[in-house]
This record gives structure tokens, sequence and C-alpha cells, in this order.
């Protein structure tokens, strides 16, 4: 009885230094308002994306024949009696090719909660509430619209979906993939570990980005962007999780060594358990770290494969696609808030770094 009781003294013991440890951790985490800042970022950005179609004014594909890249509207916010509803002046097309003109006698308010566009919110029910609205048939382009007539800003939105996720999702399954593969390689080691560090060693000398493009060119144009989107992730994941595997690999090696998992196998722990218990948690650091970096790499790769064409097709949008309107000096210089996906990428991108690097300093006792 005495035996039970100290060894559940010592395992409450434990779990509460492993808890403390953790709090310390989060507490440098938070110190660092750079990394915070850049957190809140993704967060606010993941929030946009996934529920786009209530803070997007159309439907990406929803498009005004007449308003092809318009500017970005000014939201006015008082008048010459002081502040009053935020309110728009309607734009005219003047003789010109893509030139408007503002018409100051004709103001148009701006409504919270309007009925527009019609979406499935989460795919749970059937909703026409967007966030912003205008009273009348004046189209709102907060952020001015594309060679189609298209809302640049519910676009951005609806295409941060694609850009944002594929990197989520291909992360997730590299890192479960890699820990799985790596963590098995490292703890039975022989031929176990011969076999898969030798496919490791074969994956990791493919370069992904030219199997995307042999991939993504010999598809049919017809191919859903679902499709094109999932055969990304796939070849991400295949790609990504053999460096992945390898490190862990290391890492495995040199815990499996330790105390605490000699002493589970000595009370007959078996493989599973010790692995998934006591050996893979202690990688934790490391896999949180990696995963926060890698992200960014993902998302400027499906950026670029969409740039050229080749990944996700018009009509669905992804930063990368919507950037492919802005490849000539001339469109940059006449219509420049086209490249506003590219900041929108590039803000992304630096939110991750940063954030990774934060990661790193609080998590990692040996930066």
């Amino acid at each position: 009885m005495n035996k039970i009781l100290n060894n559940n003294q010592n395992k409450t013991k434990i779990d509460h230094k492993k808890n403390t440890l953790w709090k310390n951790k989060l507490s440098n985490l938070y110190q660092n308002k750079l990394a915070l800042t850049a957190g809140i970022i993704i967060i606010i950005l993941y929030l946009l994306a996934i529920f786009a179609p209530f803070f997007a004014p159309y439907n990406p594909t929803t498009n005004f024949k007449d308003k092809f890249f318009h500017p970005p509207t000014k939201i006015h916010f008082s008048d010459q009696n002081g502040l009053r509803t935020p309110y728009i002046y309607k734009t005219e097309v003047k003789a010109g090719w893509a030139e408007y003109e503002i018409n100051k006698d004709k103001k148009y308010s701006l409504k919270f909660f309007d009925k527009g566009d019609s979406y499935q919110f989460l795919g749970l029910f059937e909703s026409d509430i967007h966030l912003l609205g205008v009273e009348g048939d004046l189209p709102l382009f907060i952020l001015g619209s594309d060679n189609y007539g298209r809302d640049l800003f519910s676009r951005i939105l609806y295409g941060g979906r694609v850009s944002l996720f594929i990197g989520f999702v291909a992360i997730f399954i590299t890192t479960f993939i890699g820990l799985i593969m790596g963590g098995i390689s490292g703890y039975y080691g022989g031929f176990v570990d011969s076999i898969i560090m030798r496919a490791v060693e074969v994956i990791m000398s493919i370069p992904s980005f030219y199997l995307l493009l042999a991939l993504a060119a010999v598809l049919p144009l017809d191919v859903s962007s679902s499709f094109r989107f999932f055969l990304i992730v796939s070849i991400l994941a295949f790609q990504g999780w053999a460096g992945m595997a390898r490190v862990i690999r290391g890492m495995v090696l040199s815990t499996k060594s330790e105390d605490y998992v000699k002493a589970a196998e000595a009370i007959g722990a078996d493989d599973k358990r010790i692995i998934l218990k006591h050996i893979l948690p202690s990688t934790a650091t490391y896999v949180i770290i990696r995963a926060t970096v890698a992200i960014p790499g993902y998302i400027i790769m499906e950026s670029g494969l969409s740039f050229i064409g080749l990944g996700i097709q018009e009509p669905s949008a992804s930063w990368g696609n919507m950037l492919s309107a802005a490849q000539n000096i001339t469109k940059i210089s006449d219509f420049p808030w086209l490249l506003l996906p590219g900041l929108f990428i590039f803000i992304t991108v630096l939110s991750y770094n940063i954030l990774g690097d934060g990661l790193r300093e609080a998590l990692d006792p040996k930066y």
C-alpha cells in the first residue's frame, strides 16, 4: 500500500513539474510582445478566412461588368454637418478605359448586417447576411475590383481559405507521418531503421516544387479546384514528412536511453505505449517550432503554383492566382491595388516567422 502511495505521489510531483515548466514557457512567450502580436495577426487572418462569407460583401465570383479595375471605395464618416452614418459617393464611368469619377451629389449609406449574396455558413445552414452592404444597388469595393469587376476584398478573404489552410493541413499530415515514422525508426533501429531511412533519402532527393509542376501540368484544365487543393496538399505532405522523420529519429535515439524509458520497459510497458507516452512527447518543443516555421514555405509554394497558373484555377480564388492579374508593370502602375493579395502573403509569412522565432526563444532551452 505504501509503495502504491509513493508511486502516486511521485507521479503527482512529476506532473506538477511538467505543468510548471510549460507555464513558464508560455509566460516567456507572453512577454515577447512582437511574437504575441504576430500570433494575434495570424488568428485574425484565419478567422477572416473561416467566416469569409459573412465578412465579405459578395461571393468571390460575383462580378460587376461595368466596374472592372475600379479603385478602392473611400468610406466617409462625416460631412458638412459633422459625424454621421458611414457613407460612400457614387462613382460613374468616364469616357476613357477603366476611368471613374466621383459624383458627390449622390451619397449612399453603408448598412451593417445587410442582405446580399446567399452562402452556406460553415456548411451548417444557408444565410444571406453580410457584415457590410450599401443601400440600393451600388457596389462596395473596399479594396477595389479586378479585371472582371469582382470585389478584391471578398476574393482575398475567400482566397485566404486556400492559401492559409493549405499550409495548415499539409503540416498536420507531415507532422503526423514524420512523428510516427521517425519514432518507429529511432526506437526499433536495425533493419526497420535502414528501410525507413533509405525511403527518407529517396523522398528528400525529389524536389517537391518540380514534382508539383510536373503533376499540375498534366492535369486536365477542367479538374476541380478541390481536387487540385487535395493534390497540392498530398504532394507537400508526401515530400515534407521525410525531413521531420529524420530529425525525430535522432531525438528518439537519444531519448530511448533515458532512465524513465528504461523504467517503462522494466515494468513491462508495450512498445506502443513507450513510443507514444514516453518518447514522442519529448519532441513536442521541436515539433511545435518546426511546424510554425514550415507553414510559410507551404503557403509560398501554393501561391507560386497558382500565380503561374498550375495551382488553384479561376474562378476560384487564392492569393497566388489573384496576383497573376498583376504580371506587367503597366497594370501595376495603373491599378496598384492588384498587388494587395501579395501584401497578405507577406504579412502572413512574416507573422509566422516572427511567431516561430518567439516560440523558439520561449520553448527551446538551448536557444
